[in-house]
């Protein structure tokens, strides 16, 4: 089987060496005989790309490479793309992929990170630290006393990876967790599920509201000036979905009206987001450069050893584990 992996060009943090490829290769079972090739530049991947069976890198270079028409001629014997982006909203619509080309995510990659990041965002508005932050910023002193999880409620929406990561780490902390997602299946973090339909029903018990599901044409404005409107006041919000996911200048009205006590946000629309903007300047808001999470000490190990248990899948005829569905996004 050939493998080519394309890294980004400049690429320090996450960028897949060979050295990475034999450590993954040494743990994992493999799928068969390897012929593995890497490439940063243009030049690497008109080489390989043409004979590449299995494509590993970025949506990024996706995007880039294959528009609309490419394929399969770009790549005639190209058998799977694999991305080592866990959403691939960047992607959509998906008219650009042929049906014979497996298209496979990285969900899975960012449990670990992410549930701690959830964990330490509800702590923080617990206790008020976005408060802090702007007060220190205008150097006013204005003391305000948090209450410990424990008790609580939180409602996260999507229950994926990072959603059923943030759904443990909430549920040792004590607190009540009431999960939303497509489907009302239970979930063992949850003390109660309900389909996305019946959002509305449980926004106004959540004082914590936690978006971790993925950005699909289901999802693109879920959390409008309406659905802020029914949280309880002086609830607080974490987005670690997309932007694009919820109303930004209704989160940054709710927040100056003092609707809402406090949000942390990973995510922005546009990313970067450019100074001036009105994210960097409203009180209570705290803007994180789209970092949550990705460990760079796991990330790379994670995607290699993901992208050989899909491996394997596919030698056995078994279900690939992340494969992705053009329909659905996700």
């Amino acid at each position: 089987m050939r493998i080519h992996v394309q890294n980004p060009a400049g690429d320090a943090v996450f960028a897949i060496t060979p050295e990475h490829w034999s450590a993954a290769v040494a743990r994992n079972p493999e799928p068969g005989r390897l012929d593995v090739s890497f490439a940063s530049d243009d030049a690497g991947f008109a080489s390989a790309i043409r004979h590449a069976e299995v494509l590993l890198t970025t949506t990024k270079i996706v995007k880039e490479r294959f528009p609309a028409g490419a394929l399969p001629g770009l790549a005639p014997r190209l058998r799977v793309i694999a991305c080592n982006s866990a959403g691939l909203d960047r992607l959509a619509p998906f008219d650009w992929l042929p049906r014979e080309i497996t298209l496979l995510n990285n969900r899975g990659t960012h449990a670990g990170k992410a549930g701690e990041f959830a964990l330490m965002s509800l702590l923080m508005l617990a206790s008020h630290i976005p408060h802090f932050a702007t007060a220190q910023r205008a150097e006013r002193w204005e003391p305000r006393f948090g209450s410990v999880l424990a008790g609580r409620t939180v409602c996260i929406v999507g229950l994926g990876t990072l959603g059923g990561a943030a759904a443990h780490h909430a549920r040792a902390f004590g607190m009540r967790v009431l999960g939303v997602r497509a489907s009302p299946a239970p979930h063992p973090d949850c003390d109660e599920v309900l389909a996305t339909t019946s959002l509305d029903t449980i926004l106004p018990r959540a004082e914590f509201l936690l978006l971790a599901c993925p950005l699909t044409p289901a999802t693109q404005g879920l959390i409008d000036r309406r659905r802020l409107g029914l949280l309880p006041p002086g609830a607080k919000v974490v987005n670690m979905a997309r932007g694009a996911v919820w109303d930004q200048d209704a989160v940054c009205d709710a927040l100056e009206a003092g609707h809402l006590a406090g949000c942390v946000t990973d995510v922005t629309v546009p990313e970067p987001l450019p100074s001036g903007h009105r994210l960097w300047r409203t009180p209570g808001l705290l803007v994180v450069p789209h970092v949550s999470s990705d460990d760079p000490n796991t990330y790379t190990d994670r995607t290699l050893d993901i992208l050989l248990a899909n491996l394997v899948a596919m030698r056995d005829g078994r279900p690939l584990p992340n494969r992705v569905d053009p329909d659905r996004g996700y």
